[in-house]
């Protein structure tokens, strides 16, 4: 990060991407079978954003949704967690996207999500419309695959955005490749491939790099996308493995940091969580293995909660933490309630 903190900046992160009105089942089962559905906020940038504002960040959220009233929920509850709203545009003509999703895991079949997001707002973000001044003011622009999949206005402009530019902020990139937003076309996996290429740091999943790519392991991973200074492949239950080059440094340092032992709520949430948690420590200069535990940290707070946001642990707690040695750290157990204990003072088990 040092290479980058020389820049005057108005925020720590920028977000960048759509945020939508999201229904949560009241009860398990079908869609066709849920009786009622409780509101919240979802967006894969915007949850990026608030994690970090309650992290102690200047963040900030730049979207687009419609003049209606569940445009004036979002812009509100995202400012409630203290994100800088004030560059989110209007839309006279589109709604804000809404989606509904059931109880289960999403990695299950049983799992369903019904997008009513077709022509909204956000799809309508482009180069023409969105204000640089206040995408390129933070420290760290952080964007996601799922931006350039709504339409190609949108693809337009994170194809600007990834483009080297002078004294452009760093660039983080979440894949998230959602094949179900791609319109029916095959394009997606060769454009996700050229936006991680062009960022400075990137996030992807095994499971999604094999999906999209055809690569299985995370050092095809790598090979595949050589140019980012950092590199995160997520391994699921198994860690991440971070690839780092600093500087003119012309090997790549790999560190693979395990993940945590968590009683999971909901399974929701975490890969966005665990971003925030790594940009967080990457904000502060922290060594990189002390980054991926914190994003691990920030995962574990949002698993054992039910919805897509919590508060995170207070952050001299979880700096303890992620300073365990290694026997300590293999042997931590993060259940409910985990992080409002860290605050009363109160020991997290260790088993």
């Amino acid at each position: 990060m040092s290479g980058h903190a020389a820049r005057t900046a108005t925020a720590d992160v920028v977000c960048l991407g759509e945020s939508m009105v999201t229904f949560l089942p009241s009860q398990p089962g079908r869609l066709a079978d849920v009786p009622s559905f409780a509101r919240g906020i979802g967006g894969a940038e915007s949850n990026v954003a608030c994690a970090l504002a309650a992290a102690g960040h200047r963040a900030a959220w730049v979207g687009r949704v419609g003049a209606d009233g569940f445009g004036d929920h979002l812009v509100e509850a995202i400012a409630g967690y203290g994100v800088d709203t004030s560059a989110v545009r209007r839309d006279p003509d589109r709604p804000t996207g809404i989606y509904f999703r059931t109880a289960t895991d999403r990695a299950t079949d049983a799992h369903e999500v019904a997008y009513y997001r077709a022509g909204s707002a956000a799809s309508a973000m482009s180069p023409h419309n969105v204000p640089y001044e206040s995408v390129l003011a933070g420290r760290v622009l952080h964007l996601s695959g799922i931006t350039a999949a709504l339409s190609a206005d949108c693809l337009a402009l994170l194809d600007d955005l990834t483009a080297p530019r002078e004294n452009r902020p760093l660039i983080s990139f979440d894949v998230n490749h959602r094949p179900g937003l791609w319109r029916g076309g095959d394009e997606g996996p060769e454009v996700l491939l050229g936006l991680a290429r062009r960022s400075d740091l990137v996030f992807v999943g095994e499971d999604e790099a094999e999906e999209a790519w055809g690569l299985h392991g995370a050092g095809a991973i790598r090979a595949a996308l050589p140019e980012p200074a950092l590199l995160v492949v997520k391994r699921g239950a198994d860690g991440v493995t971070v690839f780092s080059r600093a500087g003119d440094q012309a090997r790549d340092t790999v560190t693979d940091v395990p993940s945590l032992h968590v009683d999971v709520v909901a399974a929701v949430g975490a890969g966005d969580a665990f971003a925030a948690g790594f940009l967080s420590a990457t904000l502060r200069d922290l060594p990189v293995r002390d980054r991926a535990r914190h994003g691990h940290l920030m995962a574990a707070a949002v698993l054992t909660v039910p919805g897509d946001l919590t508060g995170p642990p207070p952050r001299a707690h979880a700096d303890r933490l992620a300073a365990l040695d290694d026997e300590a750290w293999g042997t931590l157990r993060l259940g409910p309630g985990w992080t409002a204990a860290a605050g009363a003072n109160e020991e997290v088990r260790i088993t």
